[in-house]
């Protein structure tokens, strides 16, 4: 006899739960120009105190501002010559009234970078008549015109609670797993090269000094040191700023070059593993017992060892006592901890700061500049390691 589904009884706890979940997620569209927008994220609201917080604010779990200048002035670009951009969602706030951002930090703090903090157009190829403007520098009308364009923002009931924006924040930014820049590479960049980056992050030494999560991993977390190490010990010179396009151009030069090139770089690699394990006993980590261990500290030590043995190719490791007097210093903690730690000037500070420790060289201490502008905790060297990510 076939099978037959029949219909289950009905639960009226279901359409119940559907019902309660529908007006919790009540909304309505509103539009507003940029410069309303600007000022709601800026400004107190009308009529409050000057005390009083900006209308419209970012919460704790959304991600830090880490949107590229490109990024930045692609989006700007976009407004200005009338391109469609994606809703900002927001939140009424029942205790406070103010708006949260769900969805469109990036995009807030954009405009408010741009409109008040003399953001500076780059790499625009619909308008590039507009690379190296700011705003303050555009004709008067354009800025008119700029502050008028219009957003439209999905505003929820304040009726939904702070772990249902959470979920949703969730929802709207996993439409799929992204690809990381190496399993990119690995897709349109295949060479000789890169399947001499894939051979070498299997090197046994290399996995006990340098441990990485199985989540990262996944996404050829131990390939993408390889090949920075590689990159940024060739050209870290020529290095400007953004990163993966570096890595990009690096890679396929490389693949482009004969095998045999590689051998000499494969020494050089072994040599610098060895090296950092007679010296430092727990390899690239911060702690003994972390699985996992910072881009930047690894680019730092190790690429920092590998120009020191270019220098000096029979240069001794320091003992590991010696060699912890680096690792506690404030100079590799602040270069491997700020905010800017993908600038020229910061690359370069924190692999020649290891290079001209292990050479006997004085390192130079913090340049007026550099103190001016560090966190003040680090002026007074409060910093601890577990703070220097």
């Amino acid at each position: 006899m076939d099978n037959i589904l029949l219909p289950l009884n009905h639960d009226p706890s279901i359409e119940q739960q559907i019902e309660k979940k529908q007006k919790v997620l009540d909304f309505e569209i509103r539009e507003y120009p940029v410069g309303v927008l600007v000022g709601k994220y800026t400004n107190p609201p009308e009529g409050g105190l000057e005390t009083d917080e900006p209308e419209l604010y970012v919460p704790d779990y959304q991600r830090d501002y880490i949107w590229s200048d490109k990024q930045k002035s692609e989006f700007i670009e976009s407004l200005i010559i009338n391109l469609p951009v994606p809703y900002l969602y927001v939140a009424d706030n029942k205790e406070t009234g103010r708006i949260e951002i769900i969805d469109g930090s990036q995009r807030i703090r954009t405009l408010e970078e741009f409109v008040r903090q003399n953001l500076m157009l780059s790499n625009l190829t619909q308008i590039p008549s507009l690379n190296g403007y700011t705003f303050n520098n555009l004709p008067r009308p354009t800025r008119m015109r700029f502050l008028r364009k219009t957003m439209r923002m999905i505003e929820l009931s304040y009726q939904m609670d702070e772990e249902g924006r959470r979920e949703l924040f969730r929802r709207l930014n996993s439409g799929g797993t992204l690809l990381k820049d190496m399993e990119k590479r690995e897709g349109i960049r295949d060479g000789a090269f890169l399947q001499f980056i894939n051979r070498l992050s299997e090197n046994e030494l290399f996995k006990q000094l340098c441990p990485i999560s199985a989540t990262k991993l996944k996404h050829g977390e131990s390939r993408e040191l390889v090949l920075r190490f590689f990159a940024y010990l060739d050209e870290y010179e020529n290095f400007i700023k953004e990163v993966y396009e570096f890595l990009d151009n690096y890679l396929d030069k490389k693949n482009k070059e004969p095998v045999a090139n590689y051998a000499t770089q494969e020494q050089e690699f072994l040599r610098m593993l060895n090296f950092i394990q007679a010296c430092i006993p727990m390899g690239f980590r911060k702690r003994p017992n972390d699985s996992s261990v910072p881009r930047i500290r690894f680019e730092a030590l190790a690429i920092g060892a590998a120009l020191a043995l270019r220098e000096n190719p029979q240069l001794q490791p320091p003992t590991p006592a010696v060699m912890q007097q680096l690792l506690n210093s404030k100079e590799l903690l602040y270069h491997t901890r700020s905010d800017a730690s993908n600038s020229k000037p910061r690359v370069k500070a924190r692999l020649e700061l290891v290079r001209d420790f292990l050479l006997g060289r004085p390192i130079a201490p913090y340049s007026p500049h550099e103190i001016k502008n560090a966190p003040s905790k680090l002026q007074l060297g409060l910093y601890t390691e577990d703070e220097a990510e």
